[in-house]
């Protein structure tokens, strides 16, 4: 019998995704955090700049700034001109409604800085069914107001069964702004899970986009849909989950998790309040588990050695337990027969199992 392989972390994380405020304007039905009031207990700004110390002394890469909307706090942009200041690259989620002229001309100043404007339909009718009413014409100001001035963006779509029809017009909304698409995964967490009966995409709608993806090179997922991504695509991008091997997650007390999506009681990897982000990543039992997970019923597929099973995050949310197959696997969504049994074996009637 062959001895098993230990995988360890990288010495530190590629990129840290930072929910800097749970504050939002916005109730997006979806809203993977929940996110509305400001949490108690937020980090400090003299707290938020020693995180940042923190992540320029390991080398981090990149901050992916997301909350809540980042920009309603009074000292954003202090604390990410402080980011840029450390030689951090840094990408930047927003609704896009506070967004006008004036700020868009101070980003524009900002090197190595990327936004993400969430937009989540073509169409006011589709989009503020999830956003809110009148959110889809203040995002297309901050759209134009962000091309004018040049600053590198996405338009970013959580693909949900309302919007899947409206993909190719889009992209071609995306050309027209001089940006970039984004089109993200649908998971079941924070008000996500209240809507996915009514958003979530069906198998037919994923196979459908897992076509429509082999024929779009130039729309960028992440590593949000390696599990339905062609072979052929699959080799342009980061083929499986990255939480706990290349990333991490911090909320906006300083907790830290595996990402942002497993934001949940069980895996709570430590807080940046009592430990450095250096320890927590270097010595955390939870993370060591997502370095190692094993999802045995995936182990026979000629996929698995690419996806590792997909998205631990989605197994958690749909099954409860992280070693159970992706749901919404391409392989799965391709022989449905293996994917409602698959399901039935690895949820079961047991509580959520991590370990």
């Amino acid at each position: 019998m062959s001895a098993k392989i230990v995988r360890q972390g990288l010495r530190a994380p590629v990129n840290v995704t930072w929910e800097i405020t749970s504050r939002c304007n916005l109730s997006c039905c979806h809203c993977l955090s929940d996110s509305g009031a400001a949490s108690p207990g937020e980090l400090s700004s003299q707290e938020c700049r020693g995180i940042v110390d923190q992540l320029a002394a390991i080398k981090v890469f990149q901050i992916n700034i997301g909350g809540g909307e980042p920009f309603l706090r009074d000292d954003f942009l202090d604390l990410l001109s402080y980011a840029h200041q450390k030689g951090l690259v840094t990408c930047v989620s927003t609704n896009g409604t506070l967004m006008d002229n004036g700020l868009a001309q101070w980003l524009s100043t900002l090197e190595m800085l990327y936004l993400q404007v969430s937009l989540d339909g073509a169409t006011a009718e589709v989009n503020d069914r999830i956003r809110g009413e009148g959110t889809y014409a203040i995002i297309l100001d901050a759209l134009t107001c962000l091309a004018c001035h040049g600053v590198p963006f996405s338009i970013n779509a959580v693909l949900t069964h309302l919007n899947f029809s409206q993909l190719d017009t889009l992209r071609k909304m995306a050309k027209e702004y001089k940006a970039e698409l984004r089109v993200s995964r649908f998971r079941p967490s924070g008000r996500g899970k209240e809507s996915k009966g009514s958003l979530a995409p069906d198998k037919d709608e994923l196979e459908a986009f897992a076509d429509w993806l082999a024929t779009h090179d130039l729309v960028r997922t992440g590593d949000s849909f390696f599990c339905l991504t062609s072979e052929a695509r699959r080799r342009k991008g980061l083929d499986m989950c990255g939480a706990g091997k290349l990333t991490c997650c911090l909320s906006p007390i300083g907790e830290v998790y595996p990402c942002a999506f497993l934001q949940e009681k069980p895996f709570l990897v430590g807080l940046i309040r009592e430990n450095t982000l250096k320890d927590l990543w270097n010595h955390s039992p939870i993370l060591n588990q997502l370095r190692n997970l094993q999802v045995k019923s995936c182990e026979t597929c000629s996929r698995f050695e690419n996806c590792r099973g997909g998205c631990p995050a989605v197994a958690y949310h749909s099954c409860h337990d992280i070693h159970a197959p992706d749901p919404e696997c391409l392989a799965n969504l391709r022989n449905r027969e293996g994917w409602k049994g698959s399901i039935a074996r690895d949820m079961g009637n047991g509580p959520a199992r991590i370990s």
